[in-house]
């Protein structure tokens, strides 16, 4: 049986390869845009961190190889953060040339982890006024409210539209089409993408989340799940998403339940700050980088909005020293992210144990670059 969902899944990725133009259905007119850049904050050490780490990326790693997906989305986000802070104006256009270049090529949305681009999209709207950064998010927002197939209590299918399997929830949909929801909502000041974003929420901690506080992968997924088995990174991506939506608006529900995922957060740290890829199995796995960093991504997204007392500020500061820990300095003394495990399918305990640790990928890169951009000044 597990043969079979596996051999399906790779049929569903290859079949998703496919490219058609986004949806050209007729639409009113965009409202009045005013295009408005971001001012500079004041530099500090995890902001020079960051822009070191990036700057190489940037160097290394053209904007148009860059896919349409979430593992690179991810990178894209953290450099919308930058952009935010900094205002230099090459993170700005680093954005443009990504979303150009799929805007030009073509793009599809056919699943959660093909959301994400558009936050990009969305801030580049925001700067430029373009209307073509505003279609991504509108194609998305289709998507997601009309298209994805839904399980039977209205929660967004991991895999889209597709009907290869039953309707399924996976943990990290929560960031790959929430953060989408949020950007947006907060800036049309548009309430159904915010509604949307507190329903899926709900659904998923109804499903997915235990009386540990912790998160499951999947919900209504074909191969087994071994109990009381809680991937770092899944429960990193809840994190981070979730106190994003409290920056928003103040929602009770979804406050209580990151507080009971918060709390177990800073209880599984480990001595060297990091945390383990299967987080409550000390010892037993490895200790992994983007997990560590979304969830100081999501502490410091919490206290900063007062959603989390001063307490977690020590936490955020030892796992970014962890993270610091993982960077190694390539041949030219720049700074590259290590440890980060690959792409990860909802399993057992070995499913976790086994997935091999990765030096630069996109969406470890993304996370440290974030974890830098919450920490920055925290108090």
């Amino acid at each position: 049986m597990r043969a079979f969902f596996l051999l399906a899944l790779g049929f569903l990725v290859a079949c998703s390869d496919s490219k058609s133009e986004p949806p050209a259905d007729a639409a009113p007119p965009p409202p009045p845009c005013t295009p408005a850049g971001p001012t500079a904050t004041p530099a500090t050490p995890e902001i020079e961190l960051a822009r070191s780490i990036a700057d190489r990326w940037i160097l290394v790693h053209p904007a148009e190889g860059l896919e349409w997906n979430w593992t690179d989305a991810v990178l894209m986000t953290s450099i919308v953060e930058l952009w935010r802070r900094t205002a230099d104006v090459r993170y700005r256009d680093y954005l443009q040339r990504w979303i150009d270049h799929h805007v030009k090529e073509g793009y599809y949305v056919t699943t959660s982890d093909r959301c994400l681009p558009a936050v990009a999209a969305n801030e580049l709207y925001r700067t430029t006024c373009k209307t073509e950064y505003r279609t991504v998010n509108e194609t998305v927002l289709r998507y997601l409210y009309d298209e994805a197939r839904r399980t039977d209590d209205g929660g967004i299918n991991h895999l889209g539209t597709s009907t290869i399997f039953p309707p399924t929830l996976w943990v990290d949909s929560l960031y790959m089409f929430g953060e989408v929801l949020i950007r947006w909502g907060e800036a049309e000041n548009d309430t159904r993408a915010l509604d949307e974003f507190q329903k899926q929420y709900l659904l998923f901690a109804k499903h997915l989340q235990d009386a540990s506080g912790w998160f499951v992968h999947g919900y209504q997924w074909g191969t087994p799940q071994d109990p009381n088995v809680y991937w770092a990174r899944g429960n990193g991506w809840v994190l981070a998403a979730g106190y994003d939506y409290l920056r928003v608006r103040n929602d009770d529900a979804v406050k209580a339940s990151l507080a009971k995922l918060a709390s177990a957060v800073v209880a599984a740290q480990d001595t060297s700050g990091l945390y383990w890829t299967v987080v409550n199995r000390p010892n037993e796995t490895y200790l992994e980088t983007s997990a560590s960093a979304l969830f100081a991504t999501g502490l410091a997204r919490g206290r900063r909005i007062g959603a989390l007392d001063a307490n977690v500020v020590p936490v955020v500061r030892k796992a970014i020293e962890g993270i610091k820990t993982k960077l190694v300095n390539d041949d030219q003394g720049r700074p590259v992210v290590t440890g980060t495990s690959g792409p990860t399918n909802v399993g057992g305990f070995d499913n976790y144990a086994r997935i091999e640790v990765e030096d630069d990928l996109p969406y470890g890169v993304g996370a440290v670059i974030l974890a830098l951009v919450g920490a920055s000044g925290l108090q």
